[in-house]
């Protein structure tokens, strides 16, 4: 019989006012996914799919607690990490996370990739009193501390970044002619809007085209040919690592070369660039919160080498240059902090009060001027970005970061 979160409470209740509550062993005993000795967390990742390049995330996270378990666990605790394919398909995403949490009884989701799956089994998982924590999406859905209080964002929010690039934009070219090129769900109507929101009255004539694609369709060549054939010379693009690529190598074989603001979800050098062609992204432009590992200016940065010293023991397969293992890491170090301050005597109550006093942590490998704040009415943890723009080698800072508020 699985034991449900009102019956941990009123277990943790009485065990309080008898005075027991203090020694780990009693709460772990009614505590789901953690024992004596472990701490049992799921993540669901789209190994398989079309959005597989996100993939590697699972890896790294199992490379990222690897570490944390030689170097002796959490609080007394090794952290097991269960990684799932839901290859970013919602009834796939449902059927996996009832296997976690019926079966594999874990403690807390982190870290699952996608938007469409995330709210897909938020509900559920909120029922079941599961904590949903650091979903990559930046969607504003899992920003509800209200509505949705187990469920966490762990990346920067698509709105913020928009109205970034909005703002960008009118600086640098106040007669710009904008297309927005998104995919037609959450993750790319949340750029659509923060594009019309940070351009304001001026949007519906700067604006010249919206296009936006399927993830299932085969090919965006259509859309590229619709947007430049509007005439736009600037273009805001909310899209995955595998249409970015497509699109980008369509706009090299056709020449064009409009100015391009690309979500720092498909940002990467690898895979997303190296696919296109380094050359058909030279000058695209991005927001990130990240060291890249492949810029010049972090060669020898403590950290950056820590990071590298890091895949090379405990990931030796992962790709170096691509971002996602980056996150992966920066996560992962945001879980184990939470955990940690948890304490010995841990629940999913307690986990989730702490989640939302984290105040301006950085775990390694955040850019030098970006911390983590959450609080119990915003969690929306990324206060800054960076614009930063591709040489056709490395990426090169714009300025300083920008505040996404």
């Amino acid at each position: 019989m699985r034991i449900t979160r009102s019956f941990c409470a009123g277990v943790m209740s009485l065990s309080a006012a008898f005075g027991v509550v203090g020694g780990g062993a009693a709460v772990a005993a009614s505590v789901p996914g953690v024992s004596d000795t472990e701490i049992r967390l799921g993540t669901l990742q789209p190994l398989s799919g079309p959005a597989s390049a996100y993939g590697v995330l699972g890896y790294a996270f199992e490379a990222y607690f690897a570490k944390v378990n030689d170097e002796g666990g959490v609080n007394g605790r090794k952290i097991r990490v269960l990684l799932r394919d839901d290859a970013l398909s919602p009834p796939k995403a449902v059927e996996q996370t009832r296997k976690l949490v019926e079966q594999d009884d874990i403690f807390a989701l982190f870290g699952q990739s996608g938007t469409p799956t995330g709210m897909a089994i938020q509900k559920y998982l909120h029922v079941k009193g599961i904590p949903q924590l650091f979903v990559m999406s930046g969607s504003h859905v899992f920003q509800e501390p209200k509505s949705a209080p187990l469920s966490m964002p762990g990346l920067p929010t698509y709105y913020g970044e928009a109205r970034l690039y909005a703002k960008a934009i009118l600086q640098a070219n106040p007669n710009a002619k904008i297309g927005v090129f998104y995919q037609n769900d959450d993750f790319g109507k949340d750029y659509l809007r923060g594009v019309q929101i940070g351009l304001g009255d001026r949007a519906d004539k700067m604006i010249v085209a919206k296009e936006s694609y399927e993830l299932t369709d085969p090919t965006v060549d259509s859309k590229i040919l619709a947007l430049k054939a509007s005439g736009a010379d600037t273009l805001i693009m909310g899209t995955y690592s595998k249409q970015t690529s497509q699109a980008l190598q369509k706009m090299g074989v056709m020449g064009w070369k409009p100015k391009i603001y690309l979500s720092y979800i498909a940002a990467s050098v690898n895979p997303t660039f190296k696919n296109a062609g380094l050359e058909n992204a030279k000058g695209v432009v991005t927001a990130a919160v990240l060291k890249d590992p492949t810029d010049a200016r972090w060669k020898d940065d403590p950290e950056t080498l820590a990071w590298k010293a890091w895949m090379d023991k405990y990931y030796p397969r992962g790709d170096q240059t691509n971002g996602s293992n980056v996150f992966g890491y920066v996560i992962g170090d945001l879980i184990r902090h939470i955990v940690e301050k948890t304490g010995k005597d841990i629940t999913q109550e307690r986990l989730m009060a702490t989640a939302r006093q984290v105040r301006d942590y950085r775990p390694p490998m955040m850019l030098p001027d970006v911390s983590l704040t959450i609080t119990p009415d915003n969690y929306s943890m990324y206060d800054r970005m960076q614009l930063q723009e591709f040489d056709g080698t490395v990426w090169r800072a714009i300025g300083k970061p920008i505040s996404t508020h």
